[in-house]
């Protein structure tokens, strides 16, 4: 009977019991101890672990309710040691339940020096993480169980769960400033090799890359637009540019379109055929044998692209960090944030959905050390304003969130006065017909400005303002079946693809991108 009695007072302060399968969860009571002890005793000691460990992180009750307290003091800025916790722990009401005056003293004289606090520290956090993956497999078995569970539902509030875990176990180190000097040297170098002094992913706008020096890596670039501006043709247009005129890897993640959709206006872009024709297919001779000529230029293209609808952010995550992994990716697109989800977590607004969306993309651009563009709508203000200044858009446009604003290290807009049937700059008599304007709004690390590009809406493309263009197609080698030679890693072997403007048959097998 003692032993019995013993057994339940053990367990009832300190939570140590089998689970159902007979084993302990982790644990580290003595560490615990030490900790805690070392804490009351070294005037400096909770500064050192202040960013490890959080109550939830104590296995044992007493501990926990002990870490609490000594948190309190630390954020009042008041003395730390046996006396003052014990103090604080009787005006909370919790003294016994924490063990008393007795227990805290005891906890004291365990230490014998506080030298290996911080790495005691890591083993109580580490003990309690591998907790919380325990009670979140428990959690998601449970659910996996009952058949009323939506299972892509599930997967997403797993995802979620590991992700929020490993957000608040990982932890940087302070880092000496040396190292990060030669690293910014380094680039500084590299970047002043590059023609135009680009050091980051150049768009291929030669206007707008003066501005950014191209997309910086860990930037998060916002562009917004309000409907029928062009956002998907802009940054086709720049996906274009990036992988095939400099031949570097580029994703794009598309909520609104198929895959299919996409290459369509790929194809519209560099081919330079109407987007009704490409639907069709009803092409004369001569477009054919643009279309042959010209889609050459995509074959082979490092452009990656996933049409995943309703796309969260923790998809993403995983999706993005192995195509930087597997085809070093430099750039990642989203079109278009609004339409993305943070699904298995649970917010009291689509606002505070939308920040939490845009700030793990900040954070995303910064772990892969890569630029992450993402599109976002404007609201309807931009409607309601009138004249040429009027109608261009404005931060405060900026959709569901301010959030989106904070984060983001450059907010861009597109704007297209012909759309508002304003074909003049009053001020300039700048003929505004066929051009849209790029506006830097916001630009964490350099000037704001604007660029104005060429917009030829037929094709839904843009291009440098300056270059030069015929709108009628050019003849090309005679329309027949022309054979291209496929230089896709996706085909299953090296045939060649035949196109023919009679049949038009492409292998069913290949995939463009």
């Amino acid at each position: 009977m003692a032993e019995r009695t013993n057994y339940k007072k053990r367990t009832s302060t300190t939570q140590v019991g089998a689970n159902d399968l007979g084993k302990l969860p982790p644990q580290a009571p003595e560490l615990e101890d030490s900790v805690l002890g070392a804490l009351m005793i070294e005037k400096e000691a909770y500064a050192m672990v202040a960013d490890l460990l959080r109550p939830e992180s104590f296995y044992k009750d007493q501990n926990r309710l002990i870490f609490e307290a000594i948190r309190a003091l630390a954020a009042k800025d008041q003395p730390i040691d046996v006396l003052s916790v014990a103090e604080k722990l009787k005006s909370q009401g919790t003294l016994v339940e924490a063990g008393g005056p007795l227990y805290l003293s005891e906890l004291t004289r365990k230490v014998a020096s506080t030298a290996h606090l911080h790495y005691h520290a890591q083993i109580v956090a580490q003990k309690a993480t591998a907790r919380e993956l325990i009670a979140m497999a428990a959690r998601i078995e449970e659910s996996a169980y009952d058949e009323t569970q939506d299972v892509d539902e599930l997967m997403q509030e797993a995802e979620a769960g590991v992700f929020e875990i490993s957000q608040r176990s990982q932890k940087r180190d302070v880092t000496q400033i040396d190292p990060v000097i030669g690293e910014a040297f380094e680039r500084m170098r590299k970047a002043s090799k590059n023609e135009g002094n680009i050091s980051g992913v150049p768009s291929g706008f030669h206007a707008l890359d003066k501005i950014t020096s191209g997309w910086q890596r860990s930037d998060l670039i916002i562009i917004a637009a309000r409907p029928a501006m062009g956002k998907t043709a802009f940054v086709l247009s720049m996906a274009k540019n990036i992988a095939v005129n400099y031949n570097r890897p580029v994703a794009m993640f598309s909520l609104e379109m198929s895959n299919v959709q996409l290459v369509n206006r790929l194809i519209m872009n560099v081919c330079e055929i109407e987007g009704d024709k490409i639907k069709n297919g009803k092409l004369t001779k001569n477009e054919w044998s643009q279309l042959e000529h010209k889609v050459n230029d995509l074959l082979g293209a490092p452009i990656y692209v996933d049409d995943t609808p309703s796309l969260s952010v923790f998809e993403l995550r995983s999706k993005a960090r192995k195509l930087v992994r597997e085809h070093h990716v430099e750039l990642i697109i989203i079109d278009y944030l609004q339409l993305m989800n943070a699904s298995g977590m649970s917010f009291g607004s689509r606002e505070q959905e939308v920040s939490i969306i845009s700030r793990n993309l900040k954070q995303l651009a910064k772990e892969l050390d890569i630029p992450i563009i993402a599109l976002s709508q404007l609201n309807r203000g931009v409607e309601s304003r009138t004249g040429v200044e009027g109608k261009t858009p404005q931060l405060s446009d900026l959709r569901e969130s301010g959030a989106i604003e904070q984060d983001a290290d450059m907010v861009c807009f597109i704007h297209r006065p012909e759309y508002y049937h304003l074909y003049n700059d009053e001020k300039t008599g700048k003929d505004l017909r066929g051009l849209g304007q790029i506006i830097v709004a916001k630009h964490r690390n350099g000037a704001t400005d604007s660029v104005w590009l060429r917009f030829r809406s037929k094709f839904a493309k843009f291009q440098n303002e300056d270059e030069t263009f015929d709108d009628d197609l050019t003849p090309l080698p005679a329309a027949g079946n022309v054979t291209i030679s496929s230089r896709m890693n996706q085909m299953a072997n090296n045939a060649p693809v035949t196109m023919s403007p009679d049949g038009a048959t492409i292998d069913d097998n290949i995939v463009p991108f």
